[in-house]
C-alpha cells in the first residue's frame, strides 16, 4: 500500500499506529448541525485517491433528518470534492480494528470552498481577521451531562447511577468525589484524548447532576473547533462503554443548569506577536473596548448560531450559570461577556452566550465575527457592570423563530458570515422551527386538554 500521505498525519496518528496495520479511514465532513457525515472506506483505497464526493445537499438536512428547501436555487444536489486535511488526521480508539478519521476541506468543482460548509464559514470569518494583520486565539469550555440511558423519549432523562449505586447529585460543582462517581468514564475520555493527540486542560464537575466540564488551551479558532468536533464523539463513545449516554443539550435535565459552550477569545497583532488588547503599559486599549461593543451590537444577530435548537433557549433563565443579556464585566460571571482575571498578555474576552449544542465551527465563527464587526466600528460598548447582571433586563431572543428573525435583518453580520450560507442556515433552521410547532407537548395535554 501506497503510504506516502502517512508523512504528513499528525505525531499522535502515527504514534497510534506504530507497528500496526491500518484498516480503515473515515472522510469526515462536519454538517450544518456539527455530525460527521462522510465515508469510511479500506485504507487501501484511501491510499490511491485524492479526494472523494459527496452531494452538498448534506448541509441542508436538518437534525431530524428532512431537507430543507435550497434558498441558493435548484435542488440539483451537485457533487463536492472533499480533499483530506492531514493535520486533522486522529485516531478512533474506540473501534475494533485500526481506523483514523480525517477531516476534509469541502471544495466545488471549480476548486472554490463550498460557502455552506461550517468549517469553511470559520475559515472565511478567520482569513478576514488575517487581512487586517490580526490573529484570533480563542479558548473554548465544553460543558455536557452524563445520564441514564434513555431509549423511549417520552421520558424524562435522569442523572446516571454512579459507583456507589446512587444517582449523581446536582449543585456538587468542583467536587472531586462527584467527579469519582463515574471515574471509569472520564478515564475513557482522557485515554482517548491522548490517544488522539489532545490535550485536555482540566476537567471538572459543574453545577448540575452528572454535568462535567471540560477545558482545553488556548489556540487557532480552526483548530479547535476541530478538536471540540472530535471531542463530542469521543465522549459520547466514552459514554456508552460504561452503560450511560453523553448528552450536549442545552438544557436536557429540567430543574438543572443548562450546558454551555464558553469561548474565550483575544486577538494577537501578527507584525508584532502582542495582543492587542493590551497596550505597552499592560493597560486595556481601545480594540479591547471596541471589541466588546462589537459583540453587545452584534451578539442578537449571532444568537440563532449560538443557541440553534428550540431547547436551547431553555439554558436562558436567571440564576441558573447562564446569561439573560449582554453586559460585560470584569470577573463577575452573572454577565453574558466577562473578562477574566488575567496578566496583560492574556486579557481576554469571554462570550457565555454559547451552548454546547451549538455547532463548533459556527459558534466560534459567529462570536468572531462580532468581535471583528466591533474592531471596523470603533465604538464604545456600554459601561461595565458592576453588580448582578441577573438583576438586569432580558436582551436575548426568547425563542428560535426571534433569533432568526433578527438574523435575517443584520447584513453586517450575514456579510461577514456569507450571505449564501446565512440564507441555507435560516432555511433549515426555521424548518426545524416548523416541525417542533407540529409537535403537542405533555404540558398541552396536561393543563389544556380538560380545562379550556
Amino acid at each position: 500500500m501506497n503510504k506516502h500521505w502517512m508523512e504528513r498525519t499528525p505525531e499522535a496518528a502515527r504514534e497510534y499506529l506504530a507497528g500496526r496495520r491500518l484498516d480503515e479511514v473515515e472522510c469526515i465532513v462536519a454538517d450544518i448541525a456539527g455530525v460527521a457525515r462522510g465515508k469510511a472506506m479500506p485504507a487501501s483505497k484511501f491510499a490511491r485517491q485524492d479526494k472523494f464526493y459527496l452531494p452538498n445537499s448534506i448541509f441542508l438536512q436538518t437534525i431530524t433528518g428532512e431537507w430543507a428547501d435550497n434558498p441558493t436555487g435548484a435542488f440539483t444536489e451537485p457533487d463536492m470534492i472533499l480533499t483530506p486535511d492531514y493535520s486533522t488526521a486522529s485516531a478512533a480508539p474506540w473501534t475494533a480494528d485500526w481506523t483514523l478519521q480525517i477531516i476534509h476541506d469541502a471544495m466545488d468543482q471549480q476548486g472554490n470552498p463550498v460557502p455552506i460548509a461550517p468549517r469553511n464559514v470559520l475559515k472565511r470569518v478567520v482569513r478576514l481577521y488575517e487581512e487586517k494583520g490580526w490573529k484570533p486565539v480563542i479558548a473554548p469550555e465544553m460543558e455536557f451531562f452524563l445520564v441514564a440511558r434513555n431509549t423511549d423519549p417520552n421520558q424524562p432523562i435522569i442523572p446516571p447511577m454512579g459507583r456507589t449505586g446512587r444517582r449523581a447529585a446536582a449543585k456538587q460543582a468542583y467536587s472531586m468525589s462527584a467527579v469519582d462517581e463515574y471515574g471509569k468514564v472520564i478515564d475513557d475520555i482522557y485515554d482517548f484524548a491522548e490517544a488522539q493527540g489532545f490535550e485536555i486542560d482540566g476537567i471538572l464537575q459543574e453545577g448540575g447532576a452528572g454535568q462535567v466540564e471540560i477545558n482545553l488551551n488556548h489556540g487557532d479558532p480552526v483548530a479547535l473547533a476541530d478538536e471540540i468536533f472530535y471531542f463530542k464523539r469521543l465522549i459520547r463513545e466514552a459514554a456508552l462503554r460504561h452503560d450511560c449516554f453523553a448528552t450536549f443539550m442545552a438544557k436536557p435535565i429540567e430543574g438543572e443548569p443548562g450546558s454551555a459552550m464558553h469561548i474565550h477569545h483575544s486577538i494577537v497583532d501578527m507584525k508584532t506577536g502582542r495582543n492587542i488588547f493590551s497596550d505597552a503599559k499592560g493597560r486595556e486599549t481601545p480594540a479591547f473596548l471596541h471589541f466588546i461593543a462589537g459583540m453587545q451590537r452584534h451578539l442578537p444577530a449571532a444568537i440563532a448560531l449560538l443557541a440553534p435548537y428550540v431547547n436551547s433557549y431553555r439554558r436562558y433563565v436567571p440564576d441558573f450559570a447562564a446569561p439573560i443579556n449582554l453586559e460585560w464585566g470584569r470577573d463577575n460571571r452573572t454577565t453574558g461577556l466577562r473578562v477574566p482575571i488575567s496578566g496583560p498578555e492574556a486579557r481576554r474576552i469571554e462570550n457565555r452566550l454559547a451552548g454546547m449544542d451549538c455547532n463548533p465551527y459556527l459558534g466560534i465563527a459567529a462570536s468572531l465575527a462580532c468581535g471583528y464587526l466591533g474592531l471596523l466600528e470603533g465604538e464604545a460598548p456600554r459601561a461595565e457592570y458592576l453588580g448582578d447582571a441577573y438583576m438586569s433586563q432580558d436582551e436575548l431572543p426568547y425563542n428560535l423563530g426571534d433569533a432568526l428573525d433578527i438574523m435575517a435583518e443584520n447584513s453586517a453580520m450575514r456579510n461577514v458570515l456569507g450571505e449564501e450560507f446565512a440564507a441555507v442556515y435560516e432555511s433549515v433552521k426555521r424548518n426545524e422551527y416548523k416541525e417542533f410547532l407540529q409537535v403537542i407537548s405533555p404540558w398541552e395535554r396536561e393543563h389544556l386538554l380538560l380545562n379550556v
